[in-house]
């Protein structure tokens, strides 16, 4: 059996595949990044799935790609975990932006491609390479235009009375924002970027609001100052997404690019379905 995992901060796909390449079965568990996450928490989730627990002795290969895992100690730090717990299968980890750039860029294509999702990062694919300009200071510093940084300033923006008064108290009324919630959730429980995503919803569901598109228009534009600008290809290849928030902001990301001399590529929610279309390839 092998299985291909694609985990994001949030939630982590699961596909299992025979060795014909025929899926038995797809799950789900939260995500697994080991940045934010203690060895005992990433077992607990893997353990809590009964489809992953109950064949965890019939898997022979595992190609997992996941947020957090773009250090060398960070990988190792995983494989170790899944060695331990499927005994018998060939450990693969990397970072998730290989899941990107396989569910997205075509083969030997030259390409930037980005993650939009509850954190962000890009990289420049030249066919067979990965090309890191920066190396991210995850979601405190950096992430632009991630749900975490969304999600980030509309918080400071309420609480700084920047929200116009009707788009302010819609927000209130389908979010707990006391003060005592949110600093619990940021200060004392786990995954508080994951926390911070969560209200980029909100800004999805109001983009039309005039306040919102100003906010998305801006944390995209950071996203190409910081990030796509660095690549001295940019703008001679084209940009490649996966994630929620390229996917439900769409239309605004291709203006942003088109305004920047920019071309969109490939725009995917989740990365999943062209791994497993690329695994296939290569089984």
């Amino acid at each position: 059996m092998i299985l291909i995992v694609d985990s994001g901060a949030t939630k982590a796909d699961w596909i299992a595949l025979d060795e014909a390449g025929e899926q038995l079965f797809t799950t789900q568990t939260l995500g697994l990044s080991p940045e934010v996450l203690t060895k005992e928490i990433i077992v607990e989730r893997i353990t809590n799935n009964f489809d992953i627990y109950k064949n965890r002795k019939e898997v022979t290969h595992l190609f997992f790609y996941g947020a957090g895992c773009g250090t060398e100690r960070m990988r190792n730090f995983m494989k170790d975990i899944f060695q331990e717990f499927f005994l018998t299968a060939k450990i693969s980890v990397k970072e998730d932006t290989y899941a990107a750039i396989y569910a997205t860029a075509k083969p030997h294509e030259n390409a930037i491609v980005c993650i939009l999702g509850t954190g962000s990062n890009c990289s420049y694919w030249d066919g067979e390479h990965i090309f890191q300009k920066v190396d991210s200071l995850g979601y405190i510093l950096m992430d632009d235009c991630s749900g975490n940084y969304f999600g980030r300033q509309l918080l400071r923006d309420y609480y700084y009375n920047k929200i116009p008064a009707d788009l302010a108290n819609k927000f209130a009324e389908n979010y707990d924002l006391e003060a005592d919630t949110i600093k619990n959730h940021l200060y004392k429980q786990p995954n508080p970027n994951t926390y911070l995503a969560t209200f980029a919803k909100f800004l999805i569901q109001n983009k039309e609001n005039q306040y919102a598109h100003r906010l998305i228009k801006k944390g995209m534009q950071l996203f190409v100052d910081n990030w796509i600008r660095q690549y001295e290809q940019a703008g001679q290849v084209p940009v490649h997404f996966v994630g929620s928030i390229s996917f439900y902001l769409k239309d605004e990301l291709r203006e942003v690019l088109e305004a920047n001399g920019l071309s969109m590529g490939n725009v995917l929610r989740r990365p999943i379905d062209g791994l497993v279309s690329y695994h296939k390839s290569n089984i």
